[in-house]
């Protein structure tokens, strides 16, 4: 089961998202006030709302402020109503983006999207235009040097899909989306930590770009991340 490495690529996004931290408590509580306004604001029974609050947690947010939000989604405090929306376009040199947002005003968030794309060189395309060149799905990195034989183990017992070594040892284990809570679990009881952990829109196959066509696509990325109603961008560029 071998297969590219991503760990370049994901080292890289999350030095960048890193860098913008100053953002992630605005995106993790629209995520929070969406997911509990959808399915209910008890986490037991709301898998997408336990994602949130776990990613919440990991950005040291605090459990009052993570309460009042779900009370704001569920009905109990008055609140904005988000709407999730996704829109997918080319960066440069044909490298496909999928941008999801989460807003209170669609015709803002679109006008922002398009300047954003045609500022840097890509264009805005139509729905379903480059979602087809992505899988959604839960995925899971390990950095080079773990063992992918007890990745393996834990992870197609506990269902899922594939397990991929890279090129230079990082170990990548894909699973259905459904999944992801118990393949986690599984990992974790065997005492393995991913370094990333997420589900996620992986690439089927990506676009390596480099020099001033590699510097021109981050440009694309950072000017999309900088935008307030911007939750999650995926793209099939390795830079």
């Amino acid at each position: 089961m071998a297969g590219h490495s991503k760990w370049a690529n994901i080292q890289h996004r999350k030095g960048r998202q890193d860098a913008k931290r100053g953002k992630i408590w605005t995106r993790v509580i629209r995520e929070i006030i969406v997911a509990a306004r959808d399915g209910g604001g008890d986490a037991s029974a709301n898998p997408r709302l336990r994602m949130a609050i776990d990613k919440a947690k990991a950005a040291n947010m605090p459990a009052d402020t993570i309460k009042r939000n779900v009370d704001k989604a569920t009905g109990n405090l008055d609140g904005v109503n988000y709407e999730e929306i996704r829109y997918e376009g080319y960066g440069i040199g044909g490298v496909a983006v999928i941008v999801d947002t989460m807003t209170d005003n669609r015709v803002r968030t679109v006008a922002e999207v398009r300047h954003a794309f045609s500022k840097a060189g890509g264009n805005l395309g139509t729905d379903g235009s480059v979602a087809f060149q992505f899988k959604h799905c839960g995925q899971f990195v390990f950095a080079p040097g773990t063992s992918e034989d007890a990745v393996m183990e834990a992870a197609l017992e506990a269902g899922a899909e594939d397990v991929i070594t890279g090129e230079d040892g990082a170990v990548e284990v894909i699973c259905e989306p459904g999944d992801f809570e118990a393949v986690q679990k599984a990992l974790e009881a065997a005492g393995l930590t991913a370094e990333l952990a997420e589900v996620t829109m992986r690439p089927e196959n990506t676009i390596a770009l480099e020099g001033e066509d590699a510097e021109r696509m981050q440009k694309l990325l950072d000017v999309l991340e900088d935008l307030d109603d911007v939750q999650e961008i995926y793209h099939n560029a390795e830079i």
